[in-house]
């Protein structure tokens, strides 16, 4: 397993993020779960992903850790204020959703915490001062966004300098090999293929923990690019409204050829494009079996050189 550490955090972050927004971990089947993060951690992962409107993730987790003891062993990333249906990026919507998680965590404080949509009518100063103010009382130990813009992260930034304040040091886009064609989760920011995101997250290294890294199952080896159309009943709405294109059928093509070339599966390399970019960039995986946990965690083993990331992209 290869690590990160950021000052902020007393434990080094995996590379690989165990996602529990999963079947069994949002619908609380606690009993395999508990089996599943027992595996995990056991392989070195240390980095959880969950969020307020994960079904039963939050509760599940919360109780593994508790009964494991290993609170100051693991890393939580939680995030809230996800729009209900309507933009609820407030102060109000902010305590709400951050006491909510505490108590379902049964923690006393989030590693990580992020607001999980943006919206034009955020009051960024607020919203800031809010964070500041829960990191000061030790409840956020470092927060972020996900399914921000750099743009208005920068702005953000830009904004907390002006105050003071401390601002965002952690992102949460979608990013993996393939191309994102659509935005299935109505408000959704994807960075993969786009050079001026890409570009800014490697000059200044934030943390990108990268959802859906699989295109929602198209990467994940579940599908061959020799009998796509036989395959496509394989994945789920999201995966073909989000990433169904001939140009991502082209990079499947090629990510398999890679994985023949390194010995490797096709989720990994597409697990390793990610932790080989030039960003400082996690990827958030679904594990849902011991053997995907296995294969992850290899994957941290598949180097990639920038030649063979490019030749991937075509």
């Amino acid at each position: 397993m290869k690590y990160y550490e950021m000052d902020e955090l007393a434990v080094p972050l995996s590379k690989i993020v165990f996602g529990c927004e999963n079947p069994l971990m949002v619908r609380g089947k606690s009993f395999r779960s508990m089996m599943l993060l027992d595996h995990g951690f056991r392989q070195g992962i240390n980095v959880y992903d969950t969020a307020r409107v994960y079904g039963q993730s939050e509760r599940v987790l919360g109780k593994w850790i508790n009964k494991r003891k290993i609170r100051d062993k693991v890393v939580i990333i939680s995030k809230g204020c996800h729009p209900n249906p309507a933009m609820r990026i407030t102060a109000k919507a902010l305590k709400e959703d951050l006491d909510e998680s505490l108590r379902q965590l049964e923690t006393d404080y989030v590693d990580i915490y992020l607001l999980h949509r943006d919206s034009p009518e955020t009051d960024i100063p607020e919203i800031l001062t809010e964070l500041n103010r829960y990191q000061k009382e030790g409840r956020i130990k470092i927060f972020g966004v996900s399914n921000w813009t750099y743009e208005r992260i920068q702005y953000a930034n830009e904004c907390a300098v002006r105050m003071g304040l401390n601002g965002f040091t952690a992102s949460s886009p979608n990013y993996g090999v393939g191309l994102q064609k659509g935005d299935p989760w109505k408000g959704g920011v994807s960075i993969s293929g786009n050079k001026n995101e890409i570009a800014w997250y490697s000059r200044n290294q934030m943390p990108v923990f990268a959802y859906s890294c699989l295109g929602r199952g198209l990467f994940s080896g579940k599908v061959r690019s020799d009998s796509i159309k036989a395959d496509k009943e394989k994945i789920d709405q999201y995966a073909i409204e989000g990433y169904w294109c001939e140009e991502n059928i082209r990079r499947l093509e090629r990510v398999e050829a890679m994985a023949e070339k390194k010995g490797a599966t096709v989720a990994q390399i597409a697990m390793a494009y990610i932790i080989n970019s030039d960003m400082n960039a996690f990827p958030i995986v679904r594990l849902s079996t011991k053997k995907r946990i296995d294969e992850a965690v290899r994957a941290c083993g598949v180097n990639l050189s920038e030649d063979e990331i490019k030749w991937i992209e075509g």
